[in-house]
């Protein structure tokens, strides 16, 4: 019985997290109420208050599950990359690519910040893109692709700008074609991690595409 009970419980709060996604995807924080909630989930106000505090607290749980698709989405995308600077590159256009999503553009970039918090919206945003970024960059690292130094100061560094690219990209009114500039932008950055050899490899490459 309480297995089931859990399972029951569970499953309500995966309904509310689904509805609260698509409705502030669509209209956004201030025009969803938790009256519409309760009712597209098919729950009562009761079970919303047993799992959320309040609104907001649903949006926070809404915002973890947007990220967690991100990175999902990110390591899916980097399976098959051999290279390590490929497997940079990919993902940071996984990521970009993600940020066109309406859900994530307005859930993870627009609105997050602003009701979040600006510090609880980072820590969130850092627990689940800075843990990958790191470790992409260690892999790296390791293999000799990428100039030696901090992995920690050097995630740190490239998580902001992709996380600046994405909030450019989000802000524009043309975002596929922001999404084709900050692309560039961060391949040049991805590309000057490259260790001298890789580097004078890359150039070689370019030229000969040319």
């Amino acid at each position: 019985m309480s297995s089931r009970k859990e399972q029951q419980s569970e499953a309500t709060r995966r309904a509310l997290v689904r509805v609260g996604r698509d409705l502030f995807a669509r209209r956004g924080f201030n025009d969803v109420s938790t009256e519409e909630i309760v009712r597209r989930a098919g729950v009562t106000r009761g079970a919303l208050y047993h799992h959320f505090r309040d609104k907001r607290d649903l949006f926070e749980a809404v915002y973890e599950d947007v990220d967690q698709s991100l990175v999902e989405k990110i390591t899916s995308s980097i399976r098959t990359a051999a290279d390590p600077l490929d497997v940079l590159r990919q993902g940071a256009d996984a990521f970009l690519d993600a940020c066109l999503d309406p859900a994530v553009r307005r859930i993870a970039l627009l609105e997050g910040p602003s009701i979040l918090g600006w510090e609880r919206w980072r820590e969130i945003d850092e627990r689940y893109g800075l843990g990958l970024v790191q470790m992409t960059l260690q892999a790296a690292m390791d293999s000799g692709a990428i100039r030696p130094g901090s992995v920690e100061a050097l995630a740190h560094v490239l998580f902001g700008g992709l996380v600046e690219a994405a909030m450019l990209l989000a802000a524009s009114p043309t975002p596929k074609k922001a999404r084709a500039e900050v692309g560039t932008a961060v391949h040049v950055l991805i590309d000057g991690l490259a260790a001298p050899r890789r580097a004078g490899q890359s150039a070689g490459r370019r030229r000969a595409q040319r």
